[in-house]
């Protein structure tokens, strides 16, 4: 299983083994990191799930597909590194991903 860490916005780490598969978004809602709000349920069709990708992680997670892109413009305080958590598929290639959850959701 790969390994995830949320960092809430108040700095407290969130260390999860996360299933292949599962998104980053439902594992942050099972394991209650505050600051993920989720209100589509992962449709990407909101952008309560936002998050900013740690920098070491950004070229290997990858740039947001247009959808996401679209959603995104409704994010606060939007960065190079943003993404919708819903969007992020945990694999044993993203084994030790770090995340960070903003200051609050859209």
């Amino acid at each position: 299983m790969p390994k995830l860490t949320i960092i809430a916005f108040d700095g407290t780490p969130f260390e999860i083994d996360a299933q292949s598969g599962s998104t980053v978004m439902e594992n942050a809602v099972r394991n209650s990191v505050p600051g993920i709000e989720a209100e589509c349920g992962g449709a990407c069709a909101c952008a309560t799930c936002h998050v900013y990708v740690d920098d070491a992680w950004a070229e290997k997670v990858g740039s947001p597909e247009p959808m996401e892109e679209d959603m995104l413009d409704f994010a606060f305080d939007v960065r190079p590194t943003s993404r919708l958590s819903c969007q992020i598929k945990m694999s044993d290639a993203f084994d030790g991903l770090v995340v960070r959850v903003p200051e609050k959701q859209a």
